[in-house]
């Protein structure tokens, strides 16, 4: 049996991304967190406050002979607006950027190759702001924050 792998993405609040991956076949887990910021031990409100330098980010447990990272790659890019520059729809700040934050040379390289492609493709008149960084310590969030929406029913952050 291969090897699981993790995959970290931040594209929004982090309910609505981790829905997305989380009923994907392949992945085998998620859990919602903080990364990419300077405080220890975050909180979701320190967040809010834009002060940590944090990210909401998705960590995904995937079975790579299930599902690839470049099929990955392909929901974050399809989940998101990579070119709006900390923000995804109403929320606003840095911890909301679009960011991919790689566990290996492998998935550094595939993520910077899919974000040429994406530019290249002209889905997105707007140039694609995504950062590309290696993984940090990832902050797992305060409990109800996980399975946020599956717990209340619903599929998606109402907008």
């Amino acid at each position: 049996m291969m090897a699981s792998e993790k995959a970290t993405f931040g594209a929004g609040c982090f309910w609505g991304v981790e829905e997305t991956f989380r009923n994907l076949k392949g992945v085998l887990s998620t859990a919602v967190g903080y990364a990419g910021g300077t405080t220890e031990n975050p909180t979701y409100e320190e967040v809010c406050t834009d002060k940590t330098g944090h990210a909401e980010v998705v960590e995904i447990e995937f079975d790579p002979s299930q599902i690839t990272y470049d099929q990955l790659l392909d929901v974050f890019w399809s989940s998101h607006d990579p070119t709006t520059l900390n923000r995804q729809g109403p929320d606003v700040g840095t911890q909301y950027r679009s960011v991919i934050f790689y566990h290996s040379p492998q998935q550094e390289a595939a993520a910077r190759a899919s974000k040429e492609k994406l530019q290249r493709s002209g889905r997105f008149k707007r140039p694609v702001v995504t950062q590309i960084e290696p993984a940090p310590k990832f902050w797992r969030a305060e409990e109800y924050h996980q399975r946020y929406l599956a717990k209340r029913g619903q599929s998606h952050c109402a907008l």
